[in-house]
């Protein structure tokens, strides 16, 4: 039955991946799938691509050591999201295909350039994080190896972003979004609620406890709700929305939504952590599925984890092609930077399995990446779009100390030097601050 139902899900996936390229007539189906995206499918692929399999393994993964503090890191994404809200619709309204392409608008033409080459850095370790989620899913199910997992899961999303593109990702997710919840909120459902008494108190480990502090709230904050006020993923699903009052809607629902399901998936997560210690954090919800879950239902559990990991990656992987692309053609709408999309494509898909096979922490490899990206980019987006005082002669100077400052003090925290990793990254928001906002040669951002 379980592999039944997997075998009828890859199938409408793959139905559904040939009709999608049968459909594409221009480089902006390909991109933005025309920009005729309603509210529905644009908050199923939001909420698709913020939940991937790095999202939903990583927090059951967190359960067992922060217990219901582990609910922060899909509540942080909802934070975020809030902080999307008041510039949504300016983002929409000045934006065209991707986040360079905005910033450029700003902070001139070799910041675009600069940062179409940062992005694409920062953003392999995402595509990373849900090949790493594949594998390991593969492992837990069917038993595989993890070096068969990563090629497995690497070519599938490869063929499935190349023949489809934004359409196929836009028509699927929806679809995906709701095989993500309902497979947790199902499990959730059906594992003994006779144990629950035996669980850690949730009044004594929410907001904080023991493993999560005010203090690591407000790095999570800094360096991964940040990321949903500006993100390329993100920025991709709004301009992908018919209108503006389209992609604020979208946000909200989204936004929301999050809220209830962090709580539902850090209760399953610490429930397997309670009662299958024994089992690897990474496969702990598969497990569940397969003790208390009948197959049917199993089936579909497994199936949400790979729509969460297949929706993510897809979707970073084609963002970080088309702003690579950007790199050698300022507009991309045309049928040679099509093939060339599709080119870059290919090898970003590729580095990013063999990143898979060297870093195998789902959320080390995600956090990372986020780590850089925020540091760098986070400050100079809100500067411009709340319209404050920016420098411009220095936002090069202040992206590039600011990344690879909080880079560096996340991978000290990473390999245990959390003090020291901890001020260096928050020096490297400092630095883009003190570049940015310098007091000489302040010009005020343009309308």
């Amino acid at each position: 039955m379980k592999i039944a139902i997997l075998i009828i899900y890859g199938i409408i996936l793959l139905i559904i991946g040939i009709y999608s390229f049968l459909k594409i007539r221009t480089p902006f189906d390909y991109f933005l799938a025309g920009k005729k995206t309603g509210v529905w499918q644009i908050s199923g692929s939001l909420l698709a691509t913020i939940l991937g399999g790095s999202a939903i393994l990583g927090t059951i993964g967190l359960s067992e050591s922060q217990s219901w503090a582990s609910s922060w890191y899909i509540l942080s994404a909802s934070l975020g999201l809030q902080g999307l809200l008041p510039i949504v619709r300016k983002v929409y309204a000045q934006g065209k295909f991707t986040l360079p392409e905005l910033i450029g608008q700003y902070y001139g033409e070799s910041a675009r350039k600069v940062t179409s080459v940062i992005i694409p850095i920062a953003w392999l370790g995402i595509v990373a994080a849900q090949i790493i989620a594949g594998a390991q899913i593969l492992v837990s199910f069917f038993g595989t190896t993890y070096t068969s997992g990563v090629l497995f899961t690497g070519i599938i999303f490869i063929v499935y972003t190349y023949i489809g593109g934004q359409v196929s990702v836009m028509k699927t997710d929806l679809f995906q979004a709701f095989f993500i919840l309902g497979g947790v909120v199902l499990t959730a459902i059906l594992i003994p609620p006779g144990n629950s008494s035996e669980m850690p108190s949730f009044a004594e480990n929410f907001p904080f406890n023991a493993h999560y502090s005010p203090f690591d709230l407000f790095i999570m904050i800094l360096t991964f709700s940040s990321t949903f006020v500006v993100g390329p993923d993100i920025y991709s699903r709004v301009f992908c929305a018919k209108d503006s009052k389209t992609a604020f809607r979208s946000v909200l629902i989204v936004a929301l939504i999050l809220i209830p399901f962090s709580f539902v998936l850090s209760y399953v997560g610490i429930y397997a952590a309670a009662f299958h210690s024994g089992v690897e954090n990474s496969s702990a919800l598969v497990n569940l599925a397969s003790v208390y879950l009948p197959d049917w239902a199993s089936g579909i559990l497994v199936a949400a984890l790979i729509s969460a990991v297949l929706s993510t990656a897809s979707t970073t992987l084609l963002t970080t092609s088309m702003i690579l692309s950007e790199l050698f053609h300022k507009d991309i709408n045309n049928k040679k930077s099509f093939k060339q999309t599709k080119l870059l494509l290919i090898g970003v898909g590729l580095l990013s399995m063999i990143i898979s096979l060297k870093v195998t922490s789902i959320v080390a490899s995600l956090l990372l990446a986020l780590s850089f990206y925020s540091g760098a980019f986070i400050i100079p987006m809100v500067a411009a779009l709340f319209k404050l005082p920016y420098n411009k002669r220095f936002s090069i100077a202040a992206m590039l100390s600011g990344g690879i400052l909080a880079l560096g003090g996340k991978l000290l925290m990473t390999f245990n030097y959390s003090e020291a990793g901890q001020l260096i990254l928050i020096s490297g928001f400092l630095a883009n601050v003190l570049l940015l906002f310098l007091p000489f040669g302040t010009e005020k951002q343009r309308k």
